[in-house]
This record gives structure tokens, sequence and C-alpha cells, in this order.
């Protein structure tokens, strides 16, 4: 069995997704996110790029390493909020979740041959990113991005249990 670590990237990115998705609709508070940023979407996804790297994946490798880095800067701008050592500006969120959004279209793009199911996640996330940086910038509400950021959550479970479904089962779902 060959190594593959995008079972493990995409758990980690839907899970940590999903929960901050939850807050930016209000379900909860979202406390909860930051240690998730730091663990699971980071820490893991992280590592889940370092290993795609290894395994020449350079896709994978630079998506999970590059949303892993992002959770942990987002983990360390809610600590730093909740330290109150710094908050950002709502413009300064803004910018960072549209530069986001601009890496995640040009992912996005190659993501369409890698598989349908894929390539969707990578477009919804593109729409969180700029829902969200519009909504921080002009002061809109999160709830919008927050549904969004839920289907693409679910989106990139679906493709996780696809791919490891189907490498224990010797059965190839739809990706």
């Amino acid at each position: 069995m060959k190594l593959n670590a995008s079972y493990l990237g995409l758990a980690a990115f839907a899970l940590t997704t999903f929960v901050l998705s939850m807050a930016n609709i209000g379900v909860i508070d979202g406390g909860i996110v930051v240690s998730l940023a730091f663990f699971y979407g980071g820490m893991a996804q992280f590592a889940a790029g370092m290993l795609s790297f290894k395994a020449d994946d350079n896709f994978g490798g630079t998506a999970f390493s590059s949303y892993g880095a992002f959770w942990l800067s987002f983990g360390l701008m809610e600590l730093l909020k909740m330290l109150d050592i710094y908050e950002p500006s709502n413009s300064e969120i803004a910018v960072m979740l549209i530069a986001w959004g601009i890496f995640t279209f040009y992912m996005w793009i190659p993501s369409i041959k890698i598989g349908k199911a894929l390539s969707l996640v990578f477009l919804t996330l593109w729409l969180t990113f700029f829902i969200l940086g519009l909504s921080f910038l002009y002061g809109y509400g999160t709830k919008a991005g927050g549904y969004v950021g839920m289907i693409c959550a679910l989106l990139a479970w679906y493709v996780s249990f696809a791919g490891i479904t189907g490498e224990i089962y010797q059965k190839k779902l739809l990706l």
C-alpha cells in the first residue's frame, strides 16, 4: 500500500471547517475552534502536506501544507484575541480571507483534473473565503459564508471517506 496522506488532510480540513462554519452560522460561539485550528486543522493537515510531498504529490503537499498553515495562523489570531493581546480589524481579516480565496481559486483549477468531488471542495472553499472576506469588508454577518463552508466541509468529508473506503474495500466510489 502506498503512502497517501490526503485522507487525513481532508478529514482534518473537513472537521475544523465544519466546526468553524457552525460558529459562523451562530450555532456555537466558536471558542472550541481554537484548539482544533492548532491541532487537527493545523498540525495534522500540515503533516499531511509534508507526507504528500514525500509521496511525490505536489498538489496535495501544497494544498495541505498551506491550509494547515492557515489553520495555525487562524488559531493564533483567535488566541491573541482571547488573551487581549491583539485583535485584527475587520478590514485586515477581509484582506486575509480574500487572499486565501485567491490561492484557493488557483488551486481549484488543477483540482478539476483530479476529480469532480475534489473540485467541488475547492470551489465551495473559494466561495466561502470570498463570501466571508466580503462580509468582513462590508460589515455583513457571517451566516452565508458559514452555510457555504458547511457544504465545503461535507464535501471534503465525502472525498476523504470515498478515498479511504475505496482503498480498504478495493472499490472506487464516486470522486
